[in-house]
């Protein structure tokens, strides 16, 4: 899933969100996926369609823009195997069935009559079961005083099964560590994950300081951004890092309710988190 965050100017005409199969300007690569709103004309609408050895396809078209000029919006992009599905602002608006292989694409362009505040390439959760639509995106809070690390977050009412944690950020250029760290009301920390950039492992802390390295490839790097989910379930808690899962880690129950605070340090930006 890929989201797109940002505002429409109140003189906007159109914009375009391309999914291409390459960058060149000439010749002009192929389209996979063009995604076109249009503001100026009597009934604004969007325009879907794809380019392909620089000629157009026959393209589609969709009414009721669920957009406005000067107003912000949250676009996400889910591709499915067969076609891709878009929502506007929480709410279904298309699908578009794809016409070149989507293994093709490979740049995300961008053009027009938009301001771009963040862009956001998402994985579906391994631990999400059924039949929603869309996997939940959460919107990027770009440079919030509230996520300034060290950051905190409270669990009023601790960890119960099917809770997730999300966490979403951006790895520093030269970093040493990252540490979240989930604390109950005595501010005794009885569960810690730790993920360190010197010898490249990723460990569940106990309290008395026991490491369990997880066996996993190592998916954190500079400038990389990344998604950590934690699932709390009966009997532990799972993990799942840029949407593979990694395990779980057993807590008992009691103490997965007594949590009160999650706090995360250490050499990254975050943009999102949710509990």
């Amino acid at each position: 899933m890929v989201t797109l965050q940002g505002v429409v100017p109140l003189d906007a005409r159109r914009f375009q969100v391309d999914f291409q199969c390459g960058c060149s300007v000439h010749p002009r690569p192929d389209i996979a996926i063009h995604f076109n709103p249009r503001f100026h004309t009597t009934k604004p609408h969007v325009i879907c369609n794809t380019l392909y050895l620089e000629r157009w396809q026959a393209e589609a078209r969709w009414p009721r823009l669920g957009l406005q000029r000067g107003a912000s919006f949250l676009i996400l992009f889910l591709f499915g195997n067969e076609e891709m599905k878009v929502s506007v602002n929480g709410q279904h608006f298309l699908h578009y069935r794809y016409r070149l292989p989507l293994s093709r694409v490979d740049t995300l362009g961008i053009f027009g009559d938009i301001l771009v505040e963040a862009v956001g390439f998402l994985n579906i959760s391994p631990f999400a079961e059924g039949g929603i639509e869309y996997p939940v995106g959460y919107p990027l809070l770009l440079k919030s005083p509230s996520l300034e690390v060290p950051c905190s977050r409270a669990l009023p009412k601790g960890l119960w099964p099917g809770q997730v944690i999300v966490l979403r950020g951006l790895v520093l250029p030269e970093p040493k560590d990252l540490t979240l760290s989930l604390r109950d009301e005595a501010a005794h920390v009885p569960v810690t994950l730790r993920a360190s950039f010197a010898d490249r492992t990723l460990a569940w802390i106990a309290p008395w300081g026991c490491k369990k390295l997880i066996s996993a490839p190592f998916l954190f790097y500079p400038r990389r951004f990344f998604e950590v989910l934690l699932l709390c379930q009966e009997g532990g808690l799972k993990l799942a890092l840029n949407g593979q899962g990694l395990g779980a880690t057993g807590v008992h129950r009691q103490v997965l309710e007594q949590l009160r605070e999650l706090r995360i340090s250490g050499s990254v930006q975050l943009y999102c988190v949710h509990c």
